[in-house]
């Protein structure tokens, strides 16, 4: 692995865990009060299997996101690409400020959908710069189907 490539993986995970540590915040000042209090699915992960997946995820996205930007940003598929990348990367803040932050379900499962819709978009565009980097991102779109899902019981429910 190249100097730059290298750099350019740890600088975008790096990003994505930052990112990942706000949106925690959020998650951690509802989790034991207002989301405990809600009737969820029997297959709602508990509290250490979300945060560790989470965590998973913002990893693998940084790495998608430092080998598409190896490609280099000058390209305009490469700009396209991370432009969608960074897109969801706002939209997935907004779902833990929107879920936990403002304690509305109904936000977070829209604002789920909509990340979802971004996510193929950006899974097409790494995957016409570098298909490794779009694979990547499988687990993320399977993760965030699965709590949509997870959200729209919760909401049928309450």
């Amino acid at each position: 692995m190249g100097k730059k490539l290298a750099f350019r993986i740890l600088a975008s995970v790096g990003f994505c865990l930052i990112l990942g540590f706000f949106a925690h915040i959020s998650y951690q000042m509802s989790i034991d009060t207002w989301f405990a209090e809600l009737n969820k699915p029997a297959y709602t992960p508990g509290h250490d299997f979300f945060v560790y997946t989470w965590l998973i995820i913002f990893i693998i996205m940084g790495i998608a996101a430092g080998i598409v930007w190896n490609k280099g940003f000058y390209h305009k598929w490469v700009k396209t690409a991370l432009y969608h990348f960074g897109f969801q990367l706002i939209i997935n803040a907004s779902f833990f400020l929107l879920t936990f932050g403002a304690r509305s379900i109904f936000l977070g499962l829209m604002c789920c959908l909509g990340l979802f819709i971004l996510l193929i978009f950006t899974f097409k565009w790494f995957r016409i710069v570098e298909k490794v980097a779009a694979y990547l991102l499988i687990p993320y779109i399977l993760w965030i189907a699965f709590i949509s899902i997870i959200l729209f019981q919760i909401l049928m429910v309450n």
